[in-house]
């Protein structure tokens, strides 16, 4: 039996005029988290010491990507005491500057995140800020922290929760797979980032995670009360560097409707296990727009040629760091022939009728690798659950989403 499939994140109802004119916004997996990022306040080292040892805060332990969890639907979180022995008491106690010049590249820095604050618990207080604050910690054994990093890992172990296979993971309850997306997304990117994109030489997370920046000096190797070596100069270090920030790179995930309205055009790849489909997509390349991306695809995955392009909604897809923006497109006439032979990433292609895909939105849907369900008819359709944006756009189409006010 696979794993129970959890609900998707509920918005606050509202009667603006854009909601009565389009319809409520549609919230997809992994997005909708309860906390308030204060991005602004990442750079605010005060702000930063008071979060970090105020009693009231959460620290969600991240190994190999994996996060601590008391069960597939709900993470666990510990407190400040269990990750000082790898922190420190004070990670936050230096500036951004005096973090940077002392920078030693031969000792490993623990990585700890900030999140964000819940807002609807209280305790913490920062000028006018109030709420929980969260933070995620890597606790993956690495270089000189590893030894710390596994004690840690080994006590939370011995109090009966686990860290969780992270590869996949589509089970947490809405509002903490999103908190999960963003550490997950945060802690792979500075853990793919350790040598700089401009230089190749090795760099220092700052921001409480949300920056790695090329130290123009290095300790490594330097006698103790020497004077730091010199590094040679960086293109990161002059202007703005977008090497230096978090990437998120788009993709385009496209439900395709035929000419008439009729059909459905799905695919399938080799992992997919049998009359198992999903909706095309692909990576958005430079210089193109979302619409275009649409179009290309399609038509270099399945031959198809898409016309009118509508956008329908988004969803943050941390494996590792893209944003699936969904679209809702038509076949131009004369366009559906079906050629696998342009791209070859599809092993097929069909139309499905509306009542094919709705027998298998009833009866077919299930996880990637879980069995179909009970009710399901063999041979019939098999479709990606509702924590996959797949099933949203699959979904709209059958409500009648190319009958209403066009959304954009």
């Amino acid at each position: 039996m696979g794993s129970a499939i959890p609900d998707l994140p509920v918005l606050v109802e509202d009667d603006s005029m854009l909601s009565r004119k389009f319809g409520r916004e549609v919230a997809n997996y992994f997005s909708g988290s309860p906390l308030n990022r204060v991005s602004f306040l990442r750079t605010d080292y005060g702000f930063l010491r008071a979060a970090f040892a105020h009693p009231s805060s959460a620290f969600l332990l991240m190994d190999n990507l994996s996060p601590l969890a008391k069960d597939p639907a709900n993470l666990s979180y510990v407190t400040r005491d269990v990750v000082v022995r790898l922190t420190g008491e004070e990670p936050f106690k230096k500036s951004e500057q005096e973090h940077v010049k002392a920078f030693d590249s031969s000792i490993t820095h623990p990585l700890v995140l900030f999140l964000g604050i819940d807002e609807k618990k209280t305790g913490f207080e920062y000028r006018d800020y109030k709420g929980r604050p969260y933070f995620a910690v890597d606790v993956t054994p690495k270089g000189t922290t590893a030894d710390k990093a596994k004690s840690i890992a080994d006590v939370v172990k011995a109090t009966g929760v686990s860290f969780i296979d992270g590869r996949r993971l589509l089970s947490l309850n809405a509002p903490e797979a999103a908190i999960y997306a963003e550490a997950r997304a945060l802690v792979d990117w500075n853990s793919r980032n350790p040598f700089c994109g401009g230089c190749g030489q090795p760099t220092l997370s700052i921001n409480a995670g949300w920056k790695r920046v090329c130290p123009s000096t290095d300790l490594a190797g330097v006698p103790e009360g020497g004077a730091p070596k010199e590094k040679a100069d960086c293109p990161t270090r002059h202007g703005v560097s977008n090497l230096s920030f978090p990437r998120t790179d788009p993709t385009v995930i496209m439900a395709v409707v035929s000419a008439d309205g009729s059909k459905l055009l799905l695919g399938r790849n080799k992992r997919f296990p049998p009359n198992w489909y999903s909706t095309l997509a692909g990576f958005l390349e430079p210089g193109e727009s979302i619409e275009e991306a649409v179009r290309r695809e399609t038509w270099e995955e399945s031959g198809v040629t898409v016309g009118r392009v509508v956008i329908h909604s988004s969803q943050p897809w941390p494996y590792p760091a893209n944003l699936m923006i969904g679209a809702i497109g038509q076949a131009a006439p004369g366009g559906e022939t079906i050629h696998l032979g342009h791209d070859e990433e599809l092993t097929d292609a069909k139309w499905f009728s509306f009542d094919e895909v709705r027998e298998g939105i009833a009866n077919g849907v299930s996880g990637l690798g879980d069995p179909a369900p009970s009710a399901y008819r063999e041979g019939a359709l098999r479709l990606p659950p509702q924590t996959a944006i797949a099933n949203q756009l699959i979904q709209a189409v059958l409500k009648g989403y190319l009958d209403a006010v066009p959304k954009i």
